[in-house]
């Protein structure tokens, strides 16, 4: 099997945000567990979302996770203390992709990096939707794929 290669050099990381391994966040390995950590993604997002005023879920309109790719760099281990950075890329008509790199501050050791696949979703008609104008100029310098 190939293995999943992520690249984010030259992405834009445009929010970051630090959280802490817990004590239940740590495997039989004693490294962070897979599930704890995209649980930890998945906070990361929430604050994203949230600190730019994008609300993921909505009595209409919201957000839906598509996907998630995950590159594991290194361990990590309980109450270490983790930068979530966080961006926006390759747009599309309905979505989009957050990215993310998650470093140890500590000691500059790169984590992981991961990719989630976003679609807007109008849970009235229960179909994909158009991305909203106002999110997208919240986001302009990033790049389109259609």
């Amino acid at each position: 099997m190939a293995r999943l290669k992520l690249d984010f050099s030259q992405q834009q990381f445009c929010y970051s945000t630090h959280m802490t391994v817990r004590s239940t966040d740590i495997n039989a390995s004693n490294h962070l567990g897979n599930d704890s950590m995209i649980s930890m993604i998945s906070e990361a997002r929430a604050r994203f979302l949230f600190d730019f005023g994008i609300r993921e879920a909505a009595e209409a309109d919201g957000i839906i996770v598509t996907d998630l790719a995950t590159m594991y760099r290194a361990e990590s281990h309980a109450r270490d203390q983790l930068l979530f950075e966080v961006g926006v890329m390759d747009f599309n008509r309905y979505g989009g992709d957050i990215i993310f790199r998650i470093t140890r501050p500590a000691d500059n050791t790169l984590i992981a990096l991961a990719k989630s696949g976003f679609v807007f979703f109008d849970y009235r008609l229960g179909k994909v939707a158009a991305m909203p104008a106002d999110f997208r100029a919240k986001f302009p310098a990033v790049n389109w794929l259609d």
